[in-house]
């Protein structure tokens, strides 16, 4: 059985050492960030590869796979490469490192577990995040590796593999296009998790062939080679369908885990379609790890870049958009099929690849999620996120500093035509100027936060988190303000009508102060 003949390799990789988690994460996020801001600047890019580097020789050492540091370090050198070419190119050199990291993760913690070292709980959740695993699957895979049902757990994390494998060929067509390509280089960067472990006819150097038609645009080539590829891929899940006996002399786990139904709850949702499903292998549910549990990642992806762009962290943001997209090609298939998905996802691949990116415009794309969950996209939404698209970097700066130039005009002249002598006409002025301080200070910090964005100065790109529109407290803040115009603006006005006799007694008249404006007297 191949499964047992890659599981003994991997026992006789040597000693297992714990793996160290927070440079993966470190080199992952940094990938991640790496492609997300390629479109904005390659200065940026080059940045984030940097730091993935750096966290690469943090790794390097408690891995134990030579041939996976050694391939983990060229990927990286690919990508810097690609940073002379598309967006698409250091794209797809990510999710070929990506793969590889992957793969090492796994690859470790197999070992350890073939070594009677059960990995701790932290590298279990990680592996189950980062093979998109359900909370059932994540769960029936910490307690087969604290049985030490090792090829259980390979099983679990080759079919997620495989069926991520899969759903990206689905998505590659045979033309060429950037989709196509990156397609082919995601369900290459899969392939790395399971192409030892009983791949069957999916080889490595097919998708190199393919990548190669593509670029040189051989359209019949590629048409034959994706037909080949997606035949291999739906062969890998039927062979992946059934999981492995349990060991007798491992440690029982739960009846219930034992069940058909418990297996079908804790197996990845990237399966097989519930036709190829066996009797003894009921299908899971179609919208598990690539459905329910994907659109929570997205959702919490969403979160997290609101919370960047507030802060004036536009890579982070970007990065998080990016983790966002991702997630939801693997969304409920009742999402996927919704009429405005493709829509969503061109204008969330816009705010990805925008310069200056606000919160607003991350809060029209979760509220445009939370729409297309209840089945198409409200008008509300199209128009929120029309808007945000189009209103928005500099045009947004421009018009909004315009705005606070101009905000002084109107109190210039009204000081002009009616003079400063009188109380009422000075506190009517005020409340006129409290009314539009609000949009004098979003002017100026709005062109300040997109000064940031042009020189990289994080500093300067926060200075919009400060907005009384856009900031938490900006709502009181503004209550407040309208409230003190509201009062200075009555007070003005009444004693306006009363000195003209509109209000009040003539003994409130006579006690009024009398006027003394420039207009008065030149009428």
């Amino acid at each position: 059985m191949r499964r047992a003949v890659w599981l003994a390799a991997l026992l006789g990789v040597g000693s297992a050492a714990a793996q160290d988690l927070a440079a993966y994460r470190e080199l992952t996020r940094s990938l991640d960030a790496a492609a997300a801001a390629r479109p904005q600047s390659a200065e940026a890019a080059l940045t984030q590869l940097d730091r993935a580097g750096a966290a690469l020789e943090r790794l390097a050492p408690t891995l134990e796979s030579r041939p996976l540091v050694e391939g983990l370090r060229g990927a990286l050198g690919q990508a810097r490469a690609a940073l002379a070419r598309t967006p698409a190119d250091l794209q797809a050199q990510v999710l070929l490192a990506r793969g590889l990291a992957r793969g090492a993760l796994s690859a470790q913690t197999l070992s350890r577990l073939g070594s009677g070292d059960a990995p701790s709980p932290n590298q279990l959740r990680l592996l189950a995040q980062e093979f998109g695993l359900s909370a059932a699957a994540a769960q029936a895979l910490q307690t087969d590796a604290a049985a030490g049902q090792i090829e259980r757990v390979a099983w679990r994390l080759q079919r997620a593999a495989a069926a991520k494998v899969q759903a990206a060929l689905a998505e590659a067509q045979p033309e060429r296009s950037a989709a196509s390509y990156l397609a082919l280089a995601r369900a290459a960067g899969w392939l790395t998790a399971v192409q030892d472990a009983g791949a069957g006819s999916l080889r490595a150097a097919q998708f190199t062939e393919a990548l190669g038609q593509l670029t040189a645009g051989d359209r019949a080539g590629l048409t034959a080679s994706l037909a080949e590829l997606q035949q291999g891929s739906a062969e890998l899940m039927r062979a992946l369908a059934t999981p492995p006996a349990r060991q007798q002399a491992a440690t029982p786990a739960p009846p219930a885990a034992d069940t058909p139904a418990a297996e079908s709850a804790a197996a990845p949702a990237e399966t097989t379609p519930a036709t190829e499903s066996t009797p003894s292998d009921p299908a899971p549910p179609a919208d598990t790890p690539s459905g329910e549990v994907a659109l929570a990642q997205a959702y919490a992806a969403l979160g997290r870049a609101l919370s960047a762009s507030g802060h004036g962290d536009p890579v982070t943001a970007r990065a998080e958009l990016a983790r966002a997209r991702t997630a939801l090609e693997t969304a409920p298939a009742t999402l996927r099929t919704a009429p405005d998905f493709e829509g969503y996802l061109a204008a969330l691949g816009a705010a990805q690849e925008r310069r200056s990116l606000r919160p607003d415009s991350v809060q029209a794309l979760i509220a445009g999620l939370a729409g297309l969950e209840r089945g198409s996209l409200p008008a509300v939404d199209r128009a929120s996120l029309a808007a945000t698209g189009t209103f928005g970097g500099g045009l947004r700066a421009g018009l909004l500093l315009l705005l606070a130039l101009l905000a002084p005009v109107p109190l210039y002249l009204l000081n002009l035509a009616f003079g400063g002598r009188n109380p009422f006409w000075r506190a009517i002025t005020a409340a006129l100027a409290l009314l539009l301080l609000p949009t004098f200070v979003e002017g100026l910090l709005g062109a300040v936060g997109w000064l940031g964005d042009l020189l990289g100065v994080a500093a300067l790109r926060a200075a919009p988190a400060f907005s009384p529109w856009a900031s938490p407290f900006g709502l009181p803040l503004r209550a407040l303000l309208t409230a003190a115009a509201l009062g200075l603006a009555v007070y003005g006005f009444r004693g306006l009508c009363v000195q003209f006799g509109l209000l009040g007694s003539r003994r409130e008249a006579t006690l009024a102060p009398t006027p003394t404006v420039e207009w008065e007297e030149a009428l």
